[in-house]
C-alpha cells in the first residue's frame, strides 16, 4: 500500500512533513509525487530538506500533467483575505489562485483534499466569498466540511486561528480534533543563547515598556496595528507581512528562525538555508503542523478502508489509542 499525494502552494513543506509522519506511525508507504510553490526562496528550502525542488507557478502547469494522487493539500495564498491585508477576496489576482486548486481537483479527481487559509475567509464578503468556493468544490463532486481550528488548543504555544477545509469523494463520518498534542510552552521552544542582532534598539525597548507591564516570564509582547501592547504566556500569530518588532520576547528581542518554525511544529532537524528575512516569512506562511496531523489521522479510516488492508499486522498509532489490529 502506497498513499500517494501532491503539496499544492507547498511553502516549506508543513503538510508534507505532517503526513510523512502520520502514514509512518501507521506504517504505510507514502509518497510525495508533486509539489509547486511560486516563491524561489521556499523552493530552495524545501528542496534542502525533502530533495524534490517544487515547480513555479501553478497558473502555467497543465493540470493533465499532474502525477495521479490519492491526496491533495494546499495552502493557497490567504493575503486576499487577511484581516491584515486589504481583503479584496476574489478582486486579488492572488484570491483567484483558489480556482487552479479546483481545475486540479478537477481533473485528478483525489480522494481527499485539505485546503487551509485565514479564518477571515469564511466571513469575507459576508460570507459570499466562502460560499462560492464551497459550492465551487462540491459541484465537483465531492463532500465537503469546515471548521476554524486554532494552533493553541493543540499544543503549540501561538495563537493562531485557521480554517480547514476538507472534502471527500464519497460520504463519509469525519470528526473534527478538537484538540491535540502535549502542551508546549514557551520555554520549551525558546533558545537559551541568542545573538545579540535579535535585540530590540533600547529606543523600541523603552517605548514598549512605558506603555505596558508584565508580569508573566516568559511572555511575548505583541503591538498591534492600533499600537496597543499585549503580553502572553504564548504569540499571537506568526505573520510573513507584519512589521519587524511587532512581536518581542519578554518585551526585549525579536524571535529567532528556529523559535519561530518551532512556534509552527517544526522539528528541530529542519533545516535553514535562507536569510533571516526569508524564514521569517517562510515560517509566517507556514500551516502548524499538530493541528495538521490530527486532521490527517481524522481520514485514516476511509483511506484504510479504501485500500482494503487484510492482514495480521498490528500496526502502532501514536495518537493515544494504543495497538490497533486492522483486519
Amino acid at each position: 500500500m502506497k498513499i500517494k499525494f501532491i503539496d499544492l502552494f507547498c511553502g516549506i513543506g508543513g503538510f508534507r512533513i505532517s503526513a510523512e509522519d502520520i502514514f509512518e506511525n501507521y506504517a504505510i508507504e507514502s509518497e510525495c509525487v508533486y509539489s509547486s510553490d511560486i516563491d524561489q526562496f521556499a523552493r530552495n528550502t524545501y528542496f534542502a530538506n525533502f530533495g524534490d525542488y517544487p515547480k513555479g507557478d501553478i497558473t502555467e502547469i497543465k493540470a493533465i500533467d499532474i502525477p495521479d494522487h490519492d491526496l491533495l493539500f494546499a495552502g493557497f495564498p490567504c493575503q486576499p483575505f487577511s484581516i491584515i491585508g486589504e481583503k479584496r477576496g476574489f478582486e486579488d489576482t492572488r484570491g483567484t489562485l483558489f480556482f487552479e486548486i479546483a481545475r486540479i481537483i478537477e481533473e485528478k479527481k483525489p480522494k481527499v483534499f485539505i485546503l487551509e487559509n485565514v479564518k477571515q475567509l469564511v466571513t469575507h464578503s459576508s460570507g459570499h466569498t466562502f460560499k462560492r468556493i464551497i459550492e465551487t468544490l462540491e459541484d465537483l463532486g465531492y463532500f465537503v466540511d469546515y471548521k476554524i481550528l486554532n494552533a493553541l488548543d493543540f499544543g503549540l504555544p501561538q495563537k493562531r486561528e485557521r480554517v480547514f477545509i476538507i472534502g471527500f469523494y464519497k460520504p463519509f463520518l469525519f470528526r473534527w480534533p478538537k484538540n491535540g498534542h502535549k502542551q508546549i510552552t514557551l520555554a520549551d521552544i525558546l533558545e537559551s543563547k541568542v545573538d545579540k542582532k535579535y535585540y530590540a534598539s533600547e529606543k523600541i525597548k523603552n517605548s514598549r515598556k512605558e506603555r505596558h507591564n508584565s508580569n508573566i516570564f516568559p511572555s511575548i509582547w505583541h503591538e498591534n496595528k492600533s499600537g496597543n501592547i499585549s503580553s502572553h504566556h504564548y504569540s499571537c500569530a506568526l505573520r510573513a507581512g507584519a512589521s519587524y518588532n511587532y512581536l518581542l520576547v519578554n518585551g526585549e528581542r525579536r524571535l529567532t528562525p528556529r523559535e519561530m518554525l518551532r512556534l509552527q511544529g517544526f522539528p528541530d532537524w529542519f533545516e535553514i538555508v535562507v536569510s533571516d528575512a526569508q524564514i521569517r516569512k517562510q515560517a509566517g506562511n507556514a500551516v502548524p503542523i499538530p493541528v495538521v496531523k490530527r486532521i490527517i489521522e481524522g481520514f485514516m479510516p476511509i483511506m484504510i478502508s479504501d485500500y482494503k488492508i487484510k492482514n495480521d499486522r498490528k500496526i502502532m498509532v501514536k495518537n493515544g489509542r494504543g495497538i490497533e489490529k486492522i483486519t
